[in-house]
């Protein structure tokens, strides 16, 4: 017999719990309840977006242990949904072995939400092509990885979300100030770093890579454009030759196979003169795959219920070329109002996601324009002038 499902909050229903309740959680909870399925959203603040759109919530300290596994063992899901990066992945990793499910894997989770941990993996084990690395836990350290490296390079916390903490090191005089926004945007008190050789890319592309029980599929490649570390525009399909993305599948199927589970990755790669160089994975829906919301007959967030809940999954079909473009904030405050919208739908083909955050801070994402044409060009033009007509005002 296959799948049974039955409805949230009767006996039978099948529980979700997410930890981590933005943007992606929330469209993440919408598809698992369209297929009936019960839902938690867990994050560090009140009011998230997933918790909009959740059955039930929870607002507690994503790092601590003990209160994840109290609201787990209270609410006992089928499945633990990890969607940001700083968790405390030790204890996802003890209930696993007690018996929970964990998405994709714990080790998984545990992996990609610490740069050294997919970085050693993915280099040292796996053997795909990465920029060349080091790490660091003071600035004398990292005076010395840069000494190796040299510059430029991109200095980054192991830990953080969003290009948090990330910088480019031009030249040894940067030094001090990127390891001071090391310190400041990474998350989990670590004082650790990995420094990296800056690589002369033609395109950075994300390659959503979903594992199920039809096998591994993939999504067409997404171009995106990043500043500071966080991604600004993305659109599909970006355009790479057949060796390319043969190339890339290949290097996305190395590394999610052994991360194993269910579920879809975020896998990220530069295109290159000498090839594909992997970049990072994220063990879940990606940021720059919101444009798969306009794109695709399936999204990123409805392959990815799909895939953890054990449906298969025989096609992925995009169904035209289209475009994202982020909305941001540029100063924190908890009064804030978003203006323009209807401007922004007058552009054709257009589409707009308020994220509905609480307060704003300084670079948060607060709202995304979704826009398709019958090439990437237009698509492009069209989102990224929905976007401009969309302004954050403050009270």
């Amino acid at each position: 017999m296959g799948q049974v499902l039955s409805a949230p909050y009767s006996n039978a229903a099948k529980k979700m719990l997410l930890l981590g309740s933005g943007e992606l959680g929330k469209e993440v909870i919408i598809e698992a309840q369209r297929l009936g399925v019960e839902t938690i959203a867990v994050d560090r603040y009140a009011n998230a977006p997933a918790m909009h759109v959740a059955h039930r919530s929870y607002v507690t300290n994503m790092l601590d242990g003990e209160e994840i596994r109290r609201i787990i063992e209270q609410e006992k899901p089928d499945l633990i949904v990890p969607e940001i990066e700083a968790i405390a992945t030790a204890t996802l990793v003890e209930l696993e072995q007690e018996g929970y499910r964990v998405i994709p894997t714990a080790n998984a989770t545990r992996l990609t939400m610490d740069r050294e941990g997919i970085r050693r993996l993915a280099s040292e084990t796996l053997d795909l092509p990465t920029a060349k690395y080091e790490f660091a836990d003071s600035l004398e350290q990292l005076k010395e990885a840069v000494a190796v490296i040299g510059t430029p390079c991109v200095i980054k916390p192991l830990m953080s979300s969003s290009g948090k903490g990330q910088s480019v090191c031009k030249t040894p005089a940067d030094m001090e100030h990127c390891w001071t926004l090391a310190m400041e945007g990474g998350r989990a008190k670590k004082t650790r770093v990995i420094i990296e050789e800056f690589i002369p890319f033609e395109s950075e592309i994300t390659l959503l890579t979903v594992r199920s029980v039809s096998g591994t599929t993939y999504c067409q490649p997404i171009g995106h454009i990043q500043k500071d570390g966080d991604y600004i525009e993305s659109w599909q399909p970006h355009h790479i030759t057949a060796d390319q993305i043969a190339e890339a599948q290949h290097i996305a199927k190395t590394v999610t196979d052994a991360l194993g589970g269910y579920g879809l990755y975020g896998v990220e790669l530069f295109v290159t003169q000498n090839g594909i160089i992997f970049s990072e994975v994220s063990p879940r829906p990606h940021d720059t795959g919101l444009v798969t919301l306009a794109t695709q007959d399936l999204s990123e967030f409805a392959l990815h219920v799909r895939a953890i809940l054990g449906f298969p999954i025989p096609s992925i079909r995009l169904l035209t070329p289209g475009a994202s473009a982020t909305v941001k904030a540029d100063r924190e405050s908890d009064k804030y109002s978003l203006h323009g919208v209807d401007e922004a739908l007058s552009e054709p083909n257009t589409q707009v996601r308020l994220f509905g955050k609480p307060e704003t801070k300084v670079g948060r994402r607060m709202a995304v324009a979704l826009s398709t044409a019958n090439d990437v060009d237009t698509a492009r033009v069209q989102a990224k002038a929905a976007a401009a007509k969309i302004t954050v005002q403050y009270e």
